[in-house]
C-alpha cells in the first residue's frame, strides 16, 4: 500500500544521503599510507632507549657458516648484550657477545673468558651494536622497502594481545648488507606493526650467503623502552 511506498522511498533516500556522505570525503578515513607507517615505525625504533631483539632462522643452507640466531638487548649507545648462535664447520655454537664503543667482545667456543676486538664478519655476522644504527641498522630496512603493500591484521605481541598490521615489499641487497654483510640480490620482506607504531616482527627472505639457496630470517622486537647500561666485560 502507500505506507510501504513511503517506507521504501524513505529508505532509498537515506541510502542515497549516506552514499553521498561517503563519497564526499574519500580520504578522511583512509588512514596512513604504508610508507607513512614505515616512517613512523622507524622513528619509534630510532627513539626507544632499548629493545629486545630475537633473530632466528629454520633454514640456514646446509654447509654454510653463518648466523642461526641472536637474542639480546640493543640500545642506541649503540650497544648490544646477548648471545649470537653461529653455525661453523657443521656444528652450532652459542656465543655470548657484548658490543660497545665500537669493540665486540665474545666468549669464543673452546676458549676461556672474553676475547676482545672480535670481527663478527668472520662468522657472517654484523657488529650487533650496529643493528640499532638509525641509518644502517634494522630501522633502515623499513624506509628502504619498495612496493609496500598493506596486508591483513594479525594477532601478535608477547601475550598475543595486540592487533598488528602486516606490510610487505622488497629491499635491495645493498641495504640488507647492513644486517647480514654477505647478502646479495633483492629480498622479500614482511613487517608487522602495532597500532602504536612499534615494529614487532620483520621477516626477510633471499640469498644471505654466497653460493647458497634463499633462506628466511625472522626478527622479533619487544620490550620497547628497555633501559640497559651496557658496559665492556
Amino acid at each position: 500500500g502507500p505506507w510501504r511506498s513511503v517506507l521504501v522511498a524513505t529508505a532509498t533516500g537515506v541510502i542515497l544521503v549516506l552514499g553521498a556522505g561517503c563519497s564526499a570525503a574519500p580520504d578522511e578515513d583512509a588512514g596512513p599510507t604504508p610508507a607513512q607507517v614505515m616512517a613512523a615505525a622507524k622513528q619509534t625504533l630510532d627513539d626507544t632507549t632499548g629493545v629486545r631483539i630475537d633473530l632466528s632462522t629454520e633454514n640456514l643452507p646446509e654447509g654454510i657458516d653463518g648466523v642461526v640466531g641472536a637474542s639480546g638487548v640493543g640500545t642506541h649507545a649503540p650497544a648490544f648484550d646477548g648471545t649470537i648462535t653461529v653455525a661453523l664447520g657443521g656444528a652450532t655454537f652459542d656465543v655470548p657477545v657484548i658490543s660497545v664503543d665500537d669493540i665486540v667482545y665474545a666468549k669464543i667456543p673452546l676458549t676461556i673468558g672474553w676475547s676482545e676486538d672480535i670481527d663478527p664478519a668472520e662468522y657472517g655476522a654484523p657488529d650487533p651494536a650496529r643493528l640499532m644504527d638509525t641509518e644502517a641498522g634494522f630501522s633502515s630496512l623499513l624506509t628502504a622497502a619498495e612496493g609496500l603493500q598493506a596486508g591483513e591484521s594479525v594477532r601478535g605481541g608477547e601475550d598475543n594481545d595486540e592487533v598488528l598490521t602486516e606490510y610487505s615489499g622488497t629491499v635491495a641487497g645493498d641495504v640488507m648488507t647492513n644486517v647480514i654483510p654477505s647478502a646479495s640480490g633483492s629480498f622479500d620482506v614482511t613487517y608487522t606493526v602495532s597500532a602504536g607504531d612499534e615494529l614487532r616482527t620483520m621477516t626477510m627472505t633471499g640469498v644471505f650467503y654466497p653460493d647458497s639457496s634463499p633462506m628466511t630470517y625472522l626478527v622479533a622486537f619487544n620490550d620497547y623502552g628497555t633501559q640497559r647500561d651496557i658496559v665492556a666485560p
